[in-house]
């Protein structure tokens, strides 16, 4: 199997695996029944398989076993790669399951922006922002020719 597929397939098992420890699970689930269901009934088959997996994770997390959550991740990398190896053409909608279910997707906005700044040379940072509370950047601030500085001494 070539490289890429193979990565596909741990990417996706990664986020399955993910998905079945977050909120978001019940979305999530019905689109990987989705793409594992290539046959009709196989559907819930695969739920359950999916919601065993979910009970051991969920189990392994509580009690802090690692390797048992290593283990689901790597039966649902197994099963990724297989379905892949017997149809490459499931690759495309892989990648459009693991688009779908990247987390905060619904909150990004696209959109382009391009920035000038002009008015004269700039010697520090330049933040554009919609709302910023307090922002230090850790300059001194500038002692204007005969201010006194904090230990009293003029400057």
């Amino acid at each position: 199997m070539e490289a890429e597929l193979m990565a596909l397939a741990a990417a996706g098992a990664t986020a399955f695996v993910q998905q079945m420890a977050a909120d978001s699970w019940a979305q999530a689930r019905g689109r990987i029944v989705s793409f594992f269901s290539r046959r009709a009934g196989e559907e819930g088959v695969i739920e359950g398989e999916l919601e065993t997996s979910r009970r051991e994770l969920t189990v392994a997390i509580e009690a802090g076993d690692e390797q048992t959550a290593l283990d689901v991740e790597a039966e649902w990398r197994t099963r990724l790669r297989r379905t892949l190896a017997a149809n490459p053409a499931a690759a495309a909608e892989l990648r459009e399951v693991l688009f779908e279910l990247a987390p905060g997707r619904s909150e990004q906005q696209v959109g382009h922006v391009h920035n000038t700044i002009s008015g004269g040379v700039q010697h520090g940072p330049v933040v554009q922002g919609g709302n910023i509370g307090s922002l230090s950047f850790g300059t001194p601030p500038v002692q204007v020719a005969g201010e006194r500085s904090a230990g009293g001494e003029p400057s």
